[in-house]
């Protein structure tokens, strides 16, 4: 009787790791193919020493055969010369100072707004919940202070400030 429960709990085991295996990306044969293998391996170790969890250790051993098979399949091209270098960031460089300092001069409301928006906060709502006035006046201050950082950084009219924050 202990022989068919054994037998039965494999099956089961088998099963959860054929599936966990198509859920990491394999297809059925593969996966087929991985989760066999890790019952092997399960197998080996508790042959050699006792297992405490047998189900997660055949699931970190799947996980790993699973990576180990990712690796191989990275395609490693080598670099030719001209495909080694950067481009220049100098003018973009140059082009974020100039940002930067001109929303320094801008006036203290609209400047706040900014600040936030270079700081990644880019909803209007939230920005206004910050400053505790109407998502309005967030917005009227940003359209201020892009038009004005516009004018002060040269941009053509029809090129938006947000693009470079």
């Amino acid at each position: 009787m202990g022989m068919t429960r054994n037998a039965g709990d494999l099956d089961a085991l088998v099963t959860r790791l054929r599936r966990r295996a198509q859920r990491l990306g394999l297809q059925p044969c593969d996966a087929e193919d991985m989760a066999q293998e890790a019952l092997l391996r399960l197998m080996q170790r508790m042959t050699r020493s006792g297992v405490d969890a047998p189900e997660n250790y055949a699931m970190i051993i799947l996980h790993n055969l699973t990576r180990a098979r990712w690796r191989a399949q990275v395609e490693m091209t080598e670099l030719e010369e001209d495909s080694a270098t950067t481009p220049p960031l100098g003018d973009s460089r140059l082009m974020l100072d100039a940002l930067c300092r001109a929303i320094t001069a801008l006036p203290p409301d609209q400047a706040c707004v900014m600040e936030l928006v270079l700081q990644g906060e880019l909803s209007p709502r939230v920005i206004a919940t910050r400053l505790d006035v109407p998502v309005g006046t967030v917005m009227s201050r940003l359209a201020r202070a892009r038009v004005t950082l516009r004018r002060q950084i040269g941009l053509e009219t029809g090129m938006p400030v947000a693009e470079l924050l």
